[in-house]
């Protein structure tokens, strides 16, 4: 004979006990955080509070265990939320958001990546998240990746060396389902440390685009994110694996007759990751 099921007073004192042993996993984290912050004031460190090496390695392992009865955003969202207002405790920060594309779908991203504890500001474009970043002690922006044609190359003002630069790439984890796929790059000032050097972002210039760079790039495992012509030649942004040097995609773009004459890292990210397609 089977066993009897356990009464629902019974499991609900099991859901109880689980839940404080997730809240004293919580506070022993924050205690944590606490020390890492003493540590990094006794030691002089003043560097990033941000680690998108670590998030990102995080994320990956996070999305590829088995979530058991749990949809796969819930993880993904509660993990995401736990390691922004854990950075939040170390440094408070805002993120500046480009509504120029609406609302709605910038918005929801933030909260999900971001939780409700940082701080949303709107901001007009991508330019505008730019400046504010700038002229910021630590904050974050985001925007679309597909950003308006009007805007032109919006990326020329992440080119200057002190100018903000892109970190990350969300969702972490992409799939055809996700509640808040909206493709965004976030930025920050400079950082040295803690950065996913996976995948480099360039602005490049060429006096000309011709259809077979892009069969250049697919080569080099590279991608096209945007490009802007204007009187001077066509300015590309380019995402390429960190194992292609500068160098190389020049070489390759000009075997394209593309004629490359600038190239200028403006950022980087972990690879993308995409669930289903066994990366």
């Amino acid at each position: 004979m089977s066993a009897a099921a356990p009464p629902l007073a019974h499991l609900r004192q099991e859901i109880d006990r689980v839940d404080t042993v997730i809240h004293a996993a919580l506070v022993e984290r924050g205690e944590i955080v606490g020390q890492v912050i003493a540590a990094k004031n006794a030691a002089g460190d003043t560097g990033s509070a941000f680690r998108p090496d670590r998030e990102a390695d995080l994320m990956r392992r996070i999305v590829l265990k088995a979530p058991g009865r749990w949809p796969i955003d819930a993880p993904e969202n509660i993990w995401r939320v736990i390691v922004a207002t854990s950075t939040w405790t170390q440094v408070p920060y805002r993120v500046h958001a480009d509504l120029s594309g609406g609302d709605v779908a910038i918005r929801e991203s933030m909260r999900f990546h971001f939780g409700f504890t940082v701080p949303f500001v709107p901001a007009e474009d991508s330019r505008a998240v730019i400046a504010a970043v700038a002229a910021s002690l630590g904050d974050l922006g985001m925007f679309r990746i597909d950003q308006s044609a009007t805007l032109g190359a919006w990326w020329k003002g992440l080119e200057h060396p002190a100018a903000p630069k892109i970190i990350a790439r969300l969702p972490f984890a992409e799939r055809a389902d996700h509640p808040v796929g909206l493709p965004v790059f976030v930025i920050a000032r400079p950082q040295k440390e803690g950065l996913a050097r996976e995948t480099i972002l360039a602005s490049v210039r060429a006096e000309r685009w011709r259809q077979p760079a892009l069969e250049a790039l697919a080569g080099l495992g590279a991608e096209l994110v945007a490009s802007a012509g204007d009187a001077n030649g066509a300015n590309l942004l380019i995402a390429h694996p960190a194992e292609v040097s500068a160098q190389g995609l020049t070489d390759a773009l000009e075997g394209a007759k593309c004629a490359p004459s600038r190239y200028i890292e403006i950022g980087c990210h972990a690879r993308r990751f995409r669930l289903g397609s066994g990366s």
